[in-house]
């Protein structure tokens, strides 16, 4: 499961946090018991549109796990029960049964044995409406079985079905045992209009049409898996086709996005063959699929041979010039298909066997695809997903203790794990370390596991105790925060390095690392252990060193305070050359910028070989100070110009507008019609400084036409401060349209100045709607800090506005959706 853009984005702001003056400590949770075993699961379903609706018969086989039973308890959430019984050869035998409306208590006709298969029979309808349950931060929904649109009632929305599974949602359609140490094999008929396409786990084994206008499609998944991996896709979409060493690999989009579908997930199959080489384990499952899905609950979930993608997976050609915002998301649910569905966390508390590793994929698939610069910045971004969140610190990676499963996807379980297991690769080596996962794969393949077992393997092969190492990050929590000083003597050609843990949890960590002394043009490297709350360590030298680099590998998660100069971190940006090493360079000097040699630093990271450091030193220029705009005014015109990477470019272009010189003007006139969103949208902006009548000439044009990602912002903000109403409609319907991000957040001001102004009450009432939904779609756990940024500053705004014009109607509409907000 890989979180949605907006989770990721505020893991970066700190939370408040709200306690009571007595907690109440959570429960602990336990692994479920295992008292029958699930062996296959097979389903003949249809759909009611009309009533969404799924009836449906389950043929369930499952034995005792070890001692007799002469029960069965099942999930089944919010159904219609009609009967149970057993299948005996071809007859069957009624069960009693008892139903809560969430436990399905079964009485079997015996008690049976460990080993003795026996399998029931269940005729039920699933109503995923009438469902209440909870979500998560990752999931911000739980009713299983999702009806998109049905009727087809909503304009420019398609008619889709998707199922989400976890955490234990796959029993609001499905009667099971939910929970991630159970696995089985399974089989679906679904009976569809024949316009739509399906997908489920598995392979497409039959088809037949009926004489009803409809069509059955039978898929076969023959290798066990967990139940909320379960999957049904059902929709008018195009499917693309692909291959991977003879397995099918395809890629369902909505039929617009066909062109472009390989720019999107064309990286799949080379994506394989890089996870299969680094695990030593062959892509393991018959096929591999992706689908798209409106309205989805999360970013994008790793069902097995069938993962599911959020809609902003689909970018049109020009929103993939500024780089495929998607690729992070696909390389992890990828990885999923190793670690989470050949391998499964045996309980919740777990979760960092499934999602550190697919959020440490990021950084393995940038690393070997961009280059060690891309991987590095991978890493570098989770860590500070987890350390801009103090919430975060007292929390176990792996907890036994937690209020509800859903509390468990945060960024301790996804941002820290990652990097965690990224210092344990640079602790082990990789050969060790890849050969250890190995072993892991191999030993609990198509199993349920635990991070004791991960230790195990990792020990089993590197021949290294690893308790140490686990005790204090997977069973611990919190982190390092290091003070760094250093004491030079050149009389006796001696550097002392003093390091002290000032961590206010008491707790002190064993940190190996290495440190790395620059001398005379000279690299030494030195392998070091901090083991106490505060250790030195003195090397010898014969000349004062240049730099003395501490954690050379930038690896450990931890907050840190470096005594280094000035010039230590001019040396440090040149010489030590890590991603990590030229960032700490360029932020340091970006606090000083009236000193020169902080300016020689930044002038010199403008040309930075990785993109996305030429991106942060634009950033971070201080664009109100006259040295710094002279300094930086000839660089910055040559990146505007010519930067290979359309972000790039565009940052530089922002920039350049600032200095409102005519002379300029071409090169915004220019980059208007950029094919990158993100490049065409600064240069109308920049424009609109110089020309306003250009830049509102150009503002009606792009009415008419799509109005995306960095490009809608600018169009946006130029109507509202010029009166455009006519935009109003364009830019609503490209607001609808983005999912729930840092953009859609950002254009929430504009669009109020347009609904403010606007004298069309159903455009008006459209309007606030689309806010108030965006609102209700944040994540639970944001809401209370975001929602009362959008009831009290955008919507009152809007509500003073028509309140100032006389127009009630629209302020109580308003004053009504803004109360419906309370409780947040």
């Amino acid at each position: 499961m890989k979180k949605g853009i907006l989770f990721s984005l505020l893991c970066c702001m700190a939370l408040v946090a709200f306690t009571q003056d007595t907690p109440v400590p959570d429960p602990y949770r336990p692994a479920a018991e295992k008292i029958n075993d699930l062996v296959h699961t097979k389903l003949d379903v249809s759909f009611d549109y009309a009533k969404a609706w799924m009836p449906a018969k389950a043929w369930i086989t499952l034995q005792p796990h070890f001692y007799p039973t002469d029960s069965l308890r099942l999930d089944a959430k919010g159904m219609e029960i009609k009967s149970v019984a057993l299948v005996n050869g071809n007859k069957t035998e009624a069960l009693k049964y008892a139903y809560d409306g969430m436990n399905l208590r079964i009485q079997l006709n015996k008690t049976y044995q460990k080993n003795e298969k026996y399998t029931v029979y269940i005729d039920y309808i699933a109503k995923p409406n009438e469902v209440k349950v909870k979500g998560s931060a990752a999931i911000n929904d739980a009713k299983g079985l999702y009806f998109i649109n049905p009727q087809g009632t909503e304009k420019d929305k398609p008619t889709q079905i998707w199922t989400q599974g976890e955490t234990e949602a796959t029993s609001v359609w499905c009667p099971t045992i939910d929970r991630p140490n159970q696995k089985t094999t399974e089989e679906i008929s679904m009976r569809v209009p024949d316009k739509y396409v399906t997908l489920s786990n598995g392979l497409l084994v039959k088809q037949q049409k009926n004489n009803d206008g409809t069509r059955t499609d039978y898929w076969k998944m023959d290798m066990p898996h967990a139940p909320y991996l379960f999957f049904m896709g059902v929709g008018d979409y195009a499917i693309v086709k692909d291959s991977y060493n003879g397995k099918e690999v395809s890629y369902y989009v909505e039929k617009q996005y066909e062109p472009v579908a390989r720019k999107i997930f064309g990286n799949t199959p080379e994506m394989m063959a890089f996870f299969s080489r680094i695990t030593g384990i062959e892509y393991p499952w018959q096929k591999y699929a992706q689908i798209t899905g409106r309205d989805y609950v999360s970013g994008a979930m790793e069902n097995t041979t069938a993962t599911l993608h959020q809609e902003s997976a689909q970018q049109d050609a020009r929103e993939l010039v500024d780089g495929n915002r998607w690729e992070d998301v696909i390389a992890h649910e990828l990885f999923h298909h190793w670690f989470g569905d050949l391998v499964t966390a045996e309980s919740w508390s777990n979760l960092t066997v499934n999602e550190s590793f697919a959020d440490f994929s990021e950084t393995l698939w940038n690393e070997y695809k961009y280059g060690k610069d891309a991987g590095d910045a991978t890493n570098y971004n989770g860590m500070q997903a987890y350390l801009n969140n103090p919430d975060n610190y007292t929390k176990d990676l792996v907890r036994f203790h937690y209020a509800d499963k859903e509390d468990m996807f945060d960024a301790v379980s996804y941002s820290k794990g990652g990097t965690i297991l990224n210092m344990l690769r640079n602790y082990l080596g990789d050969s060790a370390f890849f050969n250890g996962l190995n072993v892991y794969l191999t030993t609990n393949r198509f199993k349920a596991a635990e991070a004791h077992q991960l230790r195990l393997a990792l020990e089993q092969v590197s021949g290294r105790d690893l308790n140490w190492f686990f005790n204090q990050w997977y069973f611990g929590a919190g982190h390092p925060k290091l003070d760094i000083s250093y004491q030079y003597d050149d009389a006796a050609g001696k550097v002392k390095v003093i390091l002290q843990q000032t961590q206010e949890s008491g707790q002190t960590f064993q940190l190996p690392m290495a440190i790395d002394v620059y001398e005379n043009g000279k690299k030494t490297r030195y392998r070091v252990t901090l083991e106490n709350k505060l250790d030195s360590f003195v090397f010898n030298y014969k000349k004062r060193p240049d730099l003395v680099n501490v954690d050379a590998d930038k690896v450990i998660t931890s907050e840190r305070n470096d005594s280094k100069t000035m010039e230590q971190y001019a040396f440090q940006y040149k010489e030590a050359g890590n991603y990590v090493d030229r960032r700490e360079a360029i932020e340091f000097a970006a606090g000083q910028q009236n000193n020169v040699v902080a300016l020689d630093i930044l002038r010199t990271a403008l040309r930075d070989k990785y993109h996305g450091l030429r991106q942060l030193t634009l950033e971070k220029l201080d664009m109100k100070n006259a040295v710094v705009r002279t300094a930086m005014e000839k660089t910055i015109t040559d990146l505007a110009g010519n930067d290979p990477k359309a972000v790039v470019k565009a940052k530089a272009i922002e920039l350049l507008g600032e200095y409102q010189k005519p002379e300029y003007l071409a090169i915004f006139q220019k980059g208007v019609k950029d094919s990158s969103y993100s490049v065409a949208g600064a240069s109308l902006q920049a424009l609109s400084v110089l020309d306003k009548d250009a830049a509102l000439a150009i503002c009606k044009q792009l009415i008419g036409q799509p109005l995306k990602a960095k490009l809608i912002g600018p169009v946006a903000t130029i109507a509202a401060i010029n009166g455009l109403d006519d935009a109003l409609p364009a830019v609503l319907n490209s607001f609808k349209g983005m999912g729930i991000s840092q953009e859609k957040l950002d254009l929430l001001q504009p669009v109020a100045i347009l609904l403010a102004r606007s004298k069309d009450v159903a455009a008006v009432k459209n309007g606030v709607d689309e806010i108030v939904t965006f609102r209700d779609g944040i994540p639970k756990a944001y809401q209370a800090q975001l929602a009362p940024f959008i009831n009290d500053m955008v919507l009152q705004g809007i509500m003073n506005a028509k309140m100032k014009d006389g127009s009630k109607e629209l302020a109580d509409y308003i004053k009504a959706k803004k109360e419906s907000a309370k409780g947040f």
